[in-house]
């Protein structure tokens, strides 16, 4: 029993000790070779002839198959040279070798160029087709890589990772409808793949399906990588559904972020800014354009919104004219032309609330003279133009009014000034606006 025993520790030591001996200075290749014994044995052969066909094809798979780009490129550029006159060195194999090794070089001119020769000689190669569409993925030829990749998935149905780079050839084509069953593909393959993910769902949202897509940008809101855009866009989202609340907490969770790219940041910061002026809170919004400028003192309109919103936080009336609802908007109006004309007696006859702006119609008795007026009121605060004034007084012969007055937070244009010459219209501009709105107590 004890010598059985010995008998099967020796034997196993022996096994083990032989694979120990097989293995070592590399993995085992074809053959019962390990990698160190195979480049030595083709560098032996090189020392004899440089241009050894068998010697360079094995030491260039070596490299190739441990991803050593930069030592294999010259073998095969060397091997491609060598084609035309040694018939055992083969040219197509050698030339796409050396297109697939510059491509890992990030040599992307190059590499199409020798992918491009590769595919001359035969189109039909799964390898050639999938490297030339990732160039041209690289390339931004999207139409081209998407050609290819196509004819890969032709040649072999079954290989992985190509409904990926497919899927974002379409997308970055602008192919959205296109992209989404590769994504698909590619996160059935791999569940885990966020990129593929976001990609999928940023192709949803464009293609006007972002009831779909913002349960995937929910989702990534904490992903360290995607987590940033991912809170950008379920913010527009929220945005776009009226819910601020909800697209502040989209955008802080976004800005939490570590390592976030500076663009993003900024696009986080302004638009949650935007939402805070849109709540009326100016100080949180002004604070962050500020943060915003320290970084880029120049960045979209941050410098005029400043301005508007620092004048704002300083003019409750100026707020209500701007921002408030139309109650709060229309009660102001009235108390404006109250003021313009304080110690006559004005009596309101009609009010109408339009999209583009409020109509009142006031009859206006003073000491001198009695005046059936109309007054427009304009929210905006950009430049105004002739056709509007145009409209009021055409509308003043509608209702019988005697002087039209026209009032904006913003400025009339030159033809809308010229207009006015010789007519019983009056032009109110934001100086003047603003005069009034300080006098006025609400």
């Amino acid at each position: 029993m004890v010598v059985a025993v010995i008998i099967l520790v020796l034997m196993i030591a022996g096994v083990v000790v032989y694979f120990v001996v097989k293995n070592r200075g590399g993995v085992s290749m074809s053959g019962g070779k390990t990698q160190a014994q195979v480049i030595r044995e083709a560098k032996r052969k090189l020392d004899r002839n440089p241009d050894d066909a068998e010697g360079l094809a094995e030491l260039g798979d070596v490299y190739f198959q441990n991803k050593l780009w930069d030592k294999a490129l010259p073998i095969y550029d060397r091997m491609y040279k060598l084609a035309s006159k040694d018939p055992k060195i083969d040219s197509f194999y050698s030339i796409l070798r050396h297109g697939i090794c510059l491509l890992n070089l990030e040599n992307l001119q190059e590499a199409l160029k020798s992918l491009s020769l590769a595919y001359t000689m035969n189109s039909r190669d799964y390898e050639v087709n999938y490297y030339t569409g990732i160039a041209m993925y690289k390339d931004k030829q999207y139409d081209k890589a998407v050609s290819c990749l196509k004819r890969a998935l032709a040649i072999n149905p079954e290989a992985e990772g190509v409904y990926l780079i497919l899927g974002q050839s379409y997308y970055y084509g602008n192919h959205y409808r296109d992209s989404l069953p590769c994504f698909k593909r590619a996160l059935d393959e791999d569940p885990t793949n966020k990129e593929a993910l976001f990609d999928m769902a940023d192709a949803m949202n464009i293609g006007g399906h972002g009831d779909k897509s913002i349960k995937v940008f929910m989702h990534l809101r904490a992903d360290p990588v995607y987590g940033p855009r991912s809170c950008l866009e379920a913010g527009v989202y929220h945005i776009k559904m009226g819910d601020y609340d909800a697209a502040i907490q989209d955008f802080e969770i976004g800005m939490k972020h570590t390592n976030i790219e500076t663009d993003v940041l900024l696009d986080l910061q302004y638009r949650t800014a935007q939402c805070y002026f849109s709540k009326n809170d100016f100080a949180k919004g002004l604070q962050l354009l500020n943060n915003i400028r320290l970084v880029n003192a120049n960045y979209k309109d941050v410098n005029a919104l400043m301005s508007r919103y620092q004048e704002l936080s300083q003019n409750t009336n100026l707020q209500i004219y701007l921002s408030s609802g139309a109650s709060d908007f229309v009660a102001l109006c009235r108390k404006f032309i109250e003021t313009v004309y304080r110690g006559s007696q004005v009596k309101i006859m009609d009010i109408q609330v339009q999209p583009a702006y409020t109509d009142i119609l006031a009859e206006v008795d003073t000491v001198k003279y009695t005046d059936i007026e109309l007054f427009r009121f304009f929210r905006t605060s950009g430049t105004s133009g002739e056709l509007y004034i145009r409209d009021l007084h055409g509308h003043m012969h509608d209702v019988k009014a005697d002087r039209g007055f026209c009032v904006t937070a913003g400025v009339f244009s030159e033809d809308a000034h010229k207009y006015i010459e010789g007519r019983p219209l009056d032009l109110v501009e934001k100086n003047r606006l603003v005069k009034v709105l300080k006098s006025i107590s609400l």
